[in-house]
């Protein structure tokens, strides 16, 4: 078999093919600080936010794994391998945006987020292994944390017209079960970015075609039969997990503590400012987009500079270091009761959350198959939401009896989380030779 050499990509190549990433994170931002405070504008109890939740963790344990599969074996002339599933997965994220904040009934809400998140799932997976598809080894690590910086644009820009619009358009006093009109304007922009930024990155990044090889295992596939067909992404599935190196076994048990925490945090936030700030809804969730956007501007700024930090010091040291930056951040935040004060520790969830986006899937990147990146970036989102649908099914019981009701304990508890995931992230050791050695890309300077 020949092995084919990557060309290597400049930074702006590289910039360009990440800007889809903003409008995917612009729907995630919504998601971390506006759809809880719909459902509890809506009329949720607190202690229903983790299950009216599910819709994420589920979705993203069946589309991304199969969506990886699907596309490794898929190829078209024209639209290419992964760029067909996120223009679809884009388009039906849209269409939802625009729907949201029209809610009439919480029922509706929930439904819609159904869709939202398959949407998003299909844009999302095959938009990790897209880079993985076009860099050379030497370039993954400035790949996925460009990808990590839009990350924090993406989800800075959607918290941020959160509570401007809040600012310049909220007030007065809240109608019961209806969404205030100035959390309109959030998601209309989001249902334009969604597509936008998509298309941006479509029409500037040509994919690379499949060598003869790959070409003639995926004509091999189209010939079987329909129900051959059918089944083959759950076989992939099951052979790649048989398969999976120890190093993503060893991640996954860092993920477990890691996004079962972030779940707890970003349904919880809200309902704390209401508890230490003595907040309306509006206002906490005003306060909770004013978190977001403080660690999503550290995230923006800090993300390449994570790069060569990881070249001198290791992608483990990095990642476990920010992740218990991440555990310090929320034992502070409950104690502090200035509005002003309490973003201070967002510093470090920035950093954190910049590592997170970016350290893990470089370094799971460089040791899995190419011709097998699709499944595995599928199978590495379902260690992302495994531990999410674990806690939407267990936290509210947690929250309600162990945790007396109490959102200031559920932060705490989340902390407590990351202490023991950046344990767990010091076992994580990539072979030699898949180390980083040296920055392979000149960053411009700003």
């Amino acid at each position: 078999m020949i092995k084919m050499t990557k060309p290597k990509l400049s930074f702006w190549q590289i910039f360009n093919m990440n800007v889809g990433f903003l409008g995917i994170q612009y729907s995630f931002g919504l998601q971390q600080s506006a759809i809880n405070p719909i459902f509890l504008f809506l009329g949720a109890k607190e202690e229903l936010l983790p299950i009216l939740n599910i819709a994420g963790p589920v979705t993203g344990l069946i589309v991304q794994p199969l969506i990886g599969a699907i596309s490794d074996k898929t190829w078209s002339p024209k639209w290419g391998r992964r760029k067909p599933f996120f223009l679809i997965g884009a388009v039906m994220g849209s269409i939802c945006l625009f729907a949201f904040p029209l809610s009439p009934a919480l029922w509706f809400a929930v439904g819609l987020l159904w869709i939202l998140d398959v949407g998003n799932n299909m844009a999302m997976e095959p938009y990790r292994a897209f880079v993985g598809d076009k860099l050379p080894n030497e370039q993954l690590s400035i790949g996925y944390q460009m990808q990590s910086l839009f990350v924090g644009a993406g989800i800075l820009l959607a918290n941020a017209s959160i509570f401007l619009f809040q600012d310049w358009f909220g007030g007065g006093q809240e109608l019961e079960r209806t969404v205030p009109k100035w959390l309109y304007y959030s998601f209309f922009i989001g249902s334009f970015l969604s597509i936008a930024t998509i298309l941006w990155s479509v029409l500037k990044t040509p994919e690379i075609p499949p060598s003869e090889e790959e070409l003639n295992e995926i004509n091999r596939h189209k010939s079987l039969p329909f129900s051959e067909r059918f089944k083959m992404p759950f076989v992939e599935i099951a052979h790649a997990v048989k398969e999976m190196p120890k190093f993503m076994w060893k991640l996954s048990g860092v993920y477990l503590f890691q996004w079962y925490a972030l779940f707890v945090y970003w349904q919880f936030i809200t309902p704390l400012f209401r508890t230490t700030l003595g907040y309306d809804t509006s206002e906490a969730a005003a306060q909770a987009a004013k978190m977001s956007t403080t660690y999503n501007i550290v995230t923006a700024v800090v993300a390449l500079i994570l790069v060569p930090l990881t070249v001198r010091f290791g992608g483990r040291k990095v990642y476990a270091l920010s992740l218990l930056g991440t555990a310090i951040a929320l034992f502070a935040i409950p104690q502090i009761s200035d509005p002003v004060h309490v973003l201070f520790p967002m510093v470090l969830f920035g950093i954190g959350w910049a590592a997170m986006m970016g350290i893990p899937y470089s370094m799971v990147s460089k040791i899995v198959p190419q011709q097998r990146r699709g499944v595995y970036m599928g199978i590495l989102n379902m260690m992302i939401v495994i531990p999410m649908f674990i806690q939407t099914i267990s936290f509210g019981p947690i929250f309600k009896n162990l945790l007396g009701a109490n959102s200031v304990n559920a932060i705490l508890f989340a902390g407590t989380c990351f202490v023991i995931a950046a344990i767990l992230a010091m076992r994580l050791t990539l072979p030699k030779s898949k180390r980083d050695t040296e920055l392979d890309v000149e960053i411009p300077e700003i």
